[in-house]
């Protein structure tokens, strides 16, 4: 619990919480909002199409997306870290915070299955998609709807920001 309560306290993270500058915690949120709009937007339509949506589309044009995806992964893991920081004895104390990482992990990892097993071993339509390919992607929709929603709901369960002793379901 040391450790969290420096890092928080860290000038850094300090920085990021109490600073009323645009540049620190409501610009760091927004590059969240941005890069989780990227690897998520970006995957649902390709999911989709795999589904099904869009049938006659070829499929090995979607392999350039993937560039895309990976820079709203990376702008969320730096931005996530950074808000992590500001905010470590609270997250990092939430059992759903742990659950919206194993969801992320889950989503990346169908990703790259996607990318390895479908868009980048054929040019066929997403109706010849080989067998497993609707499955990767209605798993990749369902993963990262998980990790969304296990998001949202850390404001609403566990430890309270800012708030010592105070929790909300799961906090003892």
């Amino acid at each position: 619990m040391e450790i969290l309560a420096w890092l928080e306290n860290s000038g850094f993270g300090t920085w990021v919480r109490e600073s009323g500058s645009l540049w620190a915690y409501p610009s760091i949120l927004f590059l969240h909002t941005v890069g989780l709009g990227m690897v998520v937007g970006i995957n649902a339509v390709i999911d989709l199409m795999l589904i099904g949506l869009a049938a006659d589309l070829p499929v090995a044009p979607l392999e350039k997306l993937f560039g895309l995806m990976w820079a709203g992964f990376w702008i969320n893991a730096v931005s996530g870290t950074a808000l992590l920081i500001a905010d470590a004895t609270t997250k990092l104390m939430n059992p759903v915070f742990y659950i919206k990482l194993v969801f992320v992990a889950l989503a990346v990892t169908n990703m790259v299955l996607i990318r390895r097993r479908i868009t980048q071993a054929t040019d066929q339509s997403p109706s010849s998609i080989v067998p497993g390919g609707k499955l990767l992607a209605t798993m990749s929709l369902i993963l990262w709807a998980g990790a969304i929603t296990a998001g949202r709901l850390m404001a609403y369960l566990g430890p309270v920001s800012g708030a010592p002793g105070l929790t909300n379901r799961f906090g003892k």
